[in-house]
C-alpha cells in the first residue's frame, strides 16, 4: 500500500504517489483497500478490455472508527501516466465495496489503481447534519464547516466558478447575524457537495498494488463470426457420374458478399490443408468411404502436404490471398482453424514420430472423445519434444499470419499443455498484437479459465445447452461476475458438430430465440451456415446434423431460399445491424437481469452511457406467452419511478414503459423485444 499524510493532499490530490507494496512493515496502509477489481490471479495475469470498454472497478475500502472515506480508480498508461480518474461510489451503502467504471480508449498494456481516502468534508457534512438541528455542538460544527471549506479551496486545480461556490459557502458560516441553520444551509447544499465531489479534498491516500490490464482491439472481444466451408461453396455434383466438383477458394470468395452484407464482422473457415487418405471418414464419420468422399477438414495431412499447404481442390496461396482481400474490402476478417493434430499420412508422422504418442504394441494413438472416436486424427503429444514442436507450429502461425490471416480459432486447445499456449500465445502477441484466438474448449471450467488467463481472446461457451430461464440467468450471471474479467464467451448458436435438442424441435422460432440470446447476450456470437435455413435434422439420438458437413460437401441454395421467404438472413442482419448501432450490445459485464412473472420469459438490460437496451424473449418456441416484466430503472440510470419510451428495435412499435410492463410475445410471429430506451425525447432509435 501507499499512504499520503493529509498536509500532502493539496498537492498531490491528483497524482499517484508509487511505492513498493512492502516499504512500510505490514500488509495494510493507514486507509483500508482489499478485494480490488479487476485482479486475476492476484496480478499474474492481465485483466482483459477493449478500447472503448466499460471495464467495471472496485474495491472494499474503509477505516477505523466512523469517520467516512471515499475512493478513486486510476487508469495509468503503459508508462505510468495517468489516463482517467473516476470517483467510486459505494454500491450498497454500509457494505464498503465502492464500484465504478473506467474507459481505457488506446490498445496496450494498462495499469488500474485503486485509491482509498478518508473525506474529511463528508464526515463534517454527516456530523453537521445530525447534530445542528439537534443542538449539539452548534459553534464548534459551524467553526469545524469553515475549516472544511478552507481545505477544500486549497485542492489544486479548481476553476473559479467553483471557488466562488465555496467561498459564498464559507463566508454565509461566518455570518453571526444568521441563524444556525441558515448559516449552514449553503455548506450542505448540492452545489456546495458536488464541487467538492468533483475534487475532494483526500486524507491519507492509500493505493491499491497496480492491477494490470491488456487492453485489446475490438475485434478481440467484440465481433460476429460467420462459418463456412469453402468446398460446399460452388460444390457441384454430376448426377449421371455419380461424382462431385468441390468448391475452390475462388467460389467461396463469392459467398463473402452475403456475409457482409449479413452484418458479420469475421469469416471462419475450417481446416484448408491437404486432407489424409489413411482411415479416412465417411458420411456421417463411418468408417467406409466411398471414392471421392472428401474426408474430414480436420484429419490434417497427406502426401499432398501438412499444416502449411492447401488443399489441391481448393487451390493455392494465391486462391487464399485473393479470398482474404476480398474479406478484406468487404470489412471481414479472415480465421483460419489451427487444429494441431494429424492424419496417419501427414508428413509429421514420418518425420517425427516423435511428436505422436506411440502405443505398447507399436501403433500411434489416435484421437478419442468417448464415446467418439477418430480414426483419422493422431493427437500431438509435446512431452518427447516440446521445443521442437513449438517451434513447427509457430512457424504455422506466422506463415497464416504471413497471408492476411487476423484471427485463429483453435481447435481442442484444451488437449494441449497449458504453458505451450501461455508460450505460443505471448510470443504472437509481441510479434503481432492485432492477432486474436478463440479457444473452441467445450470442456472443465477451471481449464477453460487457465486458457483464457493464458492468453485466448475469446472461447467458445455453455451457451448451447443453456435453455430454460435458470439456466440462461445462472450463466450470464457466472460470466459477468465470476469470469468476466478474463474470459470473453463466444456465443455461437450451432456448429458442424452441435445442433441442440433446442433447434431440432424447435422450429423457426426457436432458430430466433437462440439467435436474439446470442447476439444480445454476448459481444461475440457466431452463426454456422445452415442456421438462416433453419436446418435442424440430427443423426438418430445425437446432437449431430444428419448428412455431417465435416464429411461431405453440402452446397445450399441460399437465395432461393430467401425467394420463398424460408431465410432467416434478414432477422440476423437486423439483429447485427442493432448490435452496431448500439455500443451497449458490445459489452459483457453491463449486464442486468429483471424480473418476469412467467419462468418462460427472460429480461435484461444492458447499458452504456445514455444507450440503454431492454432485451425481452420468450424462451418458449411452441406457446404465445404473457406476462409482467419489472423492470429495475435504476440499473438503466432512470430516476426510480419514472416513465420512459422504448422502442421495439425489431418491429418498430413504440411504448411507454415504468417499472412494471405487461409483455404478449408470439413466437411464431416475433418471439422477443429489443428495446432502445429514450429518457428524454421519446426517440427509441
Amino acid at each position: 500500500m501507499t499512504t499520503q499524510r493529509p498536509e500532502a493532499q493539496s498537492s498531490e490530490s491528483r497524482r499517484l504517489v508509487t511505492m513498493p507494496r512492502h516499504a512500510a512493515p505490514g500488509h495494510y496502509g493507514r486507509i483500508v483497500v482489499t478485494d480490488p477489481r479487476p485482479l486475476v490471479e492476484a496480478g499474474a495475469f492481465p485483466a482483459k478490455a477493449i478500447a472503448g470498454e466499460s471495464v467495471p472497478v472496485g474495491a472494499t475500502v474503509f477505516r477505523e472508527g466512523h469517520d467516512l472515506v471515499g475512493a478513486h480508480a486510476v487508469l495509468l498508461g503503459a508508462t505510468g501516466e495517468e489516463i482517467e480518474r473516476v470517483r467510486l461510489v459505494e454500491e450498497v451503502p454500509g457494505t464498503d465495496r465502492f464500484t465504478g467504471t473506467v474507459h481505457p480508449a488506446r490498445v496496450g498494456p494498462a495499469k488500474i489503481v485503486i485509491e482509498g481516502w478518508a473525506d474529511a468534508y463528508a464526515t463534517w457534512a454527516r456530523d453537521a447534519t445530525s447534530k445542528v438541528p439537534a443542538g449539539v455542538d452548534v459553534d464548534l460544527m459551524l467553526a469545524e464547516g469553515v475549516v472544511a471549506l478552507d481545505r477544500a479551496l486549497a485542492v489544486a486545480g479548481r476553476s473559479d466558478a467553483d471557488q466562488a461556490v465555496l467561498r459564498r459557502a464559507k463566508d454565509q458560516l461566518n455570518r453571526t447575524d444568521l441563524g444556525a441553520a441558515e448559516r449552514l444551509g449553503p455548506a450542505l447544499g448540492a452545489e456546495v457537495r458536488a464541487v467538492v465531489a468533483a475534487l475532494p479534498v483526500r486524507d491519507f491516500v492509500t493505493a491499491s498494488e497496480a492491477l494490470p490490464v491488456k487492453v485489446e482491439r475490438r475485434m478481440a472481444g467484440n465481433a460476429a463470426w460467420y462459418e463456412f466451408f469453402p468446398r460446399s461453396e460452388g460444390a457441384r455434383f454430376d448426377r449421371i457420374a455419380k461424382t462431385w466438383t468441390s468448391g475452390t477458394l475462388r467460389t467461396a470468395a463469392e459467398r463473402l458478399d452475403d456475409v457482409a452484407a449479413m452484418g458479420f464482422d469475421v469469416i471462419y473457415l475450417p481446416p484448408v490443408h491437404p486432407i489424409g487418405t489413411v482411415n479416412r471418414k465417411g458420411p456421417n464419420n463411418t468408417l467406409d468411404p466411398a471414392p471421392g468422399d472428401p474426408g474430414s477438414p480436420w484429419a490434417v495431412g497427406s502426401a499432398q502436404g501438412g499444416h502449411d499447404a492447401i488443399h489441391p481442390d481448393l487451390g493455392d496461396f494465391d486462391d487464399f490471398d485473393a479470398f482474404v482481400a476480398r474479406a478484406r474490402d468487404l470489412g471481414l476478417e479472415v480465421a483460419l482453424d489451427l487444429a494441431l493434430q494429424a492424419a496417419p499420412d501427414h508428413p509429421w508422422v514420418t518425420e517425427h514420430p516423435e511428436w505422436f504418442t506411440t502405443q505398447l504394441d507399436g501403433t500411434i494413438r489416435y484421437a478419442e472423445n468417448p464415446p467418439k472416436k477418430y480414426q483419422d486424427i493422431y493427437p500431438l503429444n509435446f512431452d518427447n519434444d516440446y521445443d521442437g514442436l513449438r517451434r513447427e507450429v509457430l512457424r504455422i502461425v506466422e506463415l497464416w499470419i504471413a497471408h492476411g490471416v487476423t484471427i485463429f480459432r483453435v481447435d481442442n486447445p484444451h488437449t494441449k499443455p497449458v504453458k505451450f499456449w501461455e508460450w505460443l500465445l505471448g510470443e504472437v502477441a509481441r510479434r503481432h498484437p492485432d492477432v486474436v484466438f478463440l479457444a473452441e474448449a467445450f470442456t472443465r471450467p477451471p481449464m477453460m479459465h487457465a486458457l483464457a488467463k493464458a492468453g485466448f481472446q475469446q472461447s467458445y461457451s455453455y451457451f448451447t445447452w443453456r435453455n430454460t430461464r435458470e439456466e440462461l440467468e445462472e450463466y450470464l450471471i457466472e460470466l459477468r461476475d465470476d469470469s468476466g474479467d478474463f474470459l470473453r464467451p463466444n456465443f455461437f448458436v450451432n456448429t458442424p458438430d452441435i445442433l441442440t435438442e433446442y433447434l431440432q424441435f424447435g422450429g423457426p422460432p426457436a432458430f430466433k430465440i437462440r439467435a436474439v440470446l446470442a447476439s444480445m447476450g454476448s459481444p461475440l456470437w457466431g452463426v454456422y451456415a445452415g442456421y438462416e435455413l433453419c436446418e435442424h435434422v440430427a443423426r438418430p439420438g445425437s446432437e449431430e446434423y444428419m448428412d455431417n458437413e465435416k464429411y461431405e460437401y453440402r452446397p445450399r441454395d441460399f437465395a432461393a431460399a430467401e425467394a420463398d421467404g424460408r431465410s432467416l438472413a434478414g432477422y440476423l442482419t437486423r439483429l447485427n445491424e442493432i448490435r452496431h448501432a448500439h455500443p451497449a450490445t458490445g459489452e459483457l459485464r453491463n449486464i442486468r437481469l429483471h424480473r418476469a412473472d412467467d419462468d418462460s420469459i427472460l429480461a435484461f438490460s444492458k447499458r452504456t452511457g445514455d444507450d440503454r437496451v431492454i432485451v425481452v424473449v420468450n424462451l418458449d418456441p411452441h406457446a404465445v406467452r404473457e406476462t409482467t416484466v419489472d423492470i429495475d430503472v435504476e440499473a438503466l440510470g432512470l430516476p426510480t419511478g419514472s416513465t420512459y419510451r422504448v422502442r421495439d428495435q425489431l418491429s418498430d412499435g413504440e411504448w411507454e414503459w415504468g417499472a412494471h410492463n405487461y409483455v404478449r410475445l408470439d413466437p411464431y410471429i416475433e418471439p422477443a423485444h429489443i428495446l432502445v430506451v429514450s429518457a428524454a425525447d421519446g426517440s427509441g432509435r
